[in-house]
């Protein structure tokens, strides 16, 4: 419990000009995110600035890594398309009052299903997910982060290119935005290249009055980010089974792809500020946050790679540059909304172009023909299934299962078998690698059962039994002997293999060779008046 209490490290060195200034960045940048992530279902923009403020709050002071960035991402508002249009196949003519209060209720499940992982320690699983994996959702993120920029690029509303002069101004100022963020810090690094780009930028198309493409212009008509403080909504929903089966499996999916993200992030972002942060301590974090955004107006979310980038690129690695940016996110809401409505989005295209061109792992091109084939694919196949479907979840839930599928079927190719006949007429089969469900037909296929003598052993001193589809390899196999009126021993097999047999020893009768000469450390062995050989300690017997 202390580790969850211990919010602050109060030894560590804090550069507060830093965080203020990038906590600054971010916040501007958090604005048009937001509003786009809370347009996708068809939410008012005040839904997704509530929820950004509310997460990048609660997870700054509660989560497992400082630093990193939470808000409405496009992976959760994508679910609550799904769960707006079965609403409407099972209530006609729902309001779209009644809506809201079904994904308040949906998000606060789901933050109440991410506490649960949390508090199971579940978040350690993610450190299970293959470096090709992580390589193939960060290229893919990437990708996703830049083409979400070019209708930016586009009348609003259509697929036709902005006329020749906006278009010229439009991709200008971008490309401005883009060259000083990459060049400034090659002459200083006293304040973040992203702030200062989007002030130079603003000022220039505010002070000399261009005309070109702002935040206000990417809401709908009659809408505004200007607001109070989240006012509190507990859910008008009737609380029956029927609402409960609706909303729960989109609440686990919300919670799923929020964690999923969250998590990945968090291990990115451990890797660039060559830190480690909590995975579970997060999971609390990210429920505890949906929970509240869910009572306060928010569409929820999870952790945001993009504008966890831009933090860490500018030299945020406290708590201090999170609560920065959701203080600032909620003053623009309550007081500057229509200085904020009037900032070009040429400056935030062109920050999140340069967050793109960071985040793709352009690394990972060198490492094409000294990888694995296996690894490749999966690489790929994750890159291109987040890039295509925006599915998060989806993409590295596959790219682990292949990974692991690639893992067994070279391991199921590692079982070897050496095989002699002692001078009593007994024959050994010494085992090496693993048995386990993928390698049992190959394990089958080592012994010659017709041919072999009276007795048999086969000594597991360099293998292991791992699983119940390795025991019942080796229940089908004592049946064969049987069958053949010969008897089997089995021999050197690891404590756990042992507790595995003992477990189920209803359903298989196998003979373990009691050995008394058989050591922990060494098992001393003598052959064709060999000198005696120790045998190297079995690695599975630790």
């Amino acid at each position: 419990m202390k580790k969850y209490l211990n919010l602050f490290d109060f030894k560590q060195k804090v550069d507060y000009k830093t965080e203020i200034l990038s906590g600054l960045t971010v916040a501007l940048a958090l604005v048009p995110e937001a509003i786009a992530f809370a347009l996708i279902p068809g939410f008012s923009p005040l839904t997704g600035l509530y929820a950004a403020f509310v997460l990048a709050l609660v997870t700054s002071i509660l989560g497992g890594r400082p630093g990193m960035i939470s808000g409405a991402t496009g992976a959760v508002a994508v679910i609550f398309v799904g769960l707006i249009l079965e609403l409407k196949r099972n209530f006609p003519g729902i309001e779209p009052e009644t809506i809201l209060n079904y994904v308040f209720a949906t998000v606060i499940i789901a933050g109440v299903l991410q506490i649960g992982a949390g508090l199971l320690r579940l978040g350690k699983f993610i450190r299970l997910v293959p470096h090709p994996v992580m390589f193939g959702f960060v290229n893919g993120l990437a990708i996703i982060i830049f083409m979400a920029q070019f209708p930016n690029f586009y009348q609003k509303g259509t697929d036709t290119l902005l006329s020749t002069t906006p278009f010229m101004i439009m991709l200008g100022l971008t490309l401005l935005t883009m060259l000083i963020i990459w060049g400034l810090p090659k002459l200083t690094k006293a304040v973040p290249s992203s702030l200062v780009a989007i002030v130079v930028v603003s000022a220039i198309v505010i002070g000399f009055g261009v005309d070109t493409l702002t935040v206000a212009d990417t809401m709908n008509a009659g809408e505004s980010i200007k607001g109070g403080f989240p006012p509190i909504s507990i859910p008008q929903i009737p609380y029956t089974l029927e609402s409960l089966w609706i909303i729960l499996p989109y609440a686990a999916i919300v919670a799923g792809v929020g964690l999923i993200e969250s998590l990945l992030t968090l291990n990115i972002i451990d890797e660039i500020t060559e830190t480690r942060g909590s995975g579970n301590k997060e999971c609390v974090a990210q429920g505890t946050a949906n929970i509240l955004s869910g009572f306060l107006s928010g569409m929820g979310g999870c952790a945001m790679i993009g504008q966890s980038l831009i933090n860490t690129s500018s030299g945020a690695r406290a708590r201090l540059s999170g609560i920065t940016a959701a203080v600032m996110l909620l003053v623009f809401i309550m007081f500057g909304s229509s200085l904020i409505e009037r900032l070009p989005m040429a400056a935030l295209v062109g920050l999140m172009f340069m967050v793109a061109i960071g985040t793709f792992e352009w690394a990972s091109f060198k490492t094409f023909r000294k990888m694995p084939n296996s690894d490749v694919i999966v690489m790929v196949l994750v890159t291109l299934i987040t890039a295509i479907t925006h599915n998060l979840a989806i993409a590295v839930l596959l790219g682990v299962i292949i990974s692991a599928l690639a893992y067994s079927w070279e391991n199921a190719k590692r079982i070897r078998a050496r095989k002699y006949v002692d001078e009593n007429g007994v024959k050994h089969y010494e085992i090496y690698g693993p048995l386990f469900f993928g390698s049992t037909t190959a394990f089958a296929e080592k012994f010659d059962i017709q041919n072999d003598p009276e007795e048999v052993i086969i000594d597991f001193q360099e293998s292991r039994v791992a699983d119940m589809s390795g025991i019942e390899a080796l229940n089908k196999l004592t049946e064969r002997y049987a069958k053949a009126k010969k008897k089997i021993h089995l021999k050197h097999l690891s404590k756990d293999c042992i507790r595995l047999l003992k477990n189920a020893d209803e359903i298989i009768d196998v003979n373990v060779l009691e050995d008394p000469t058989y050591k922990v450390v060494a098992d001393k062995v003598k052959k064709d008046g060999e000198s005696e050989i120790t045998r190297p300690f079995n690695i599975w017997e630790l």
